[in-house]
């Protein structure tokens, strides 16, 4: 599934720009300009599906690396600082990876 059957392509672009330069990621503002906030729970849980690029259940680290690249091919690679921060705020149970409820739950934050 394709990330633009599910958000505004304009919005995204608008929102991987507004993020272009290294270590200016802040994923609350990203999930506000995408427009993921304003989102349904299924619109949310399928935004996770296409992120979750091994199809384990889980957003690992690795993958939330490429996050950006999840929403448009041109997105840009997170920094390792910035992978870690995300990480960081979304994995509230310590298992160093993001089910579908914490990103969910960091999505309405």
């Amino acid at each position: 599934m394709a990330m633009s059957s599910i958000l505004n392509a304009d919005d995204i672009k608008k929102a991987l720009d507004a993020f272009a330069v290294a270590d200016s990621f802040d994923h609350k503002r990203f999930f506000e300009i995408v427009g993921l906030k304003s989102k349904s729970s299924d619109d949310v849980k399928k935004v996770f599906t296409v992120l979750d690029a091994d199809n384990s259940g889980f957003i690992e680290e690795e993958e939330l690396k490429f996050v950006l690249k999840g929403f448009a091919k041109d997105g840009r690679d997170l920094t390792d600082k910035e992978t870690k921060a995300f990480l960081k705020a979304a994995d509230k149970d310590g298992d160093g990876k993001i089910g579908i409820d914490e990103f969910a739950a960091l999505v309405k934050e």
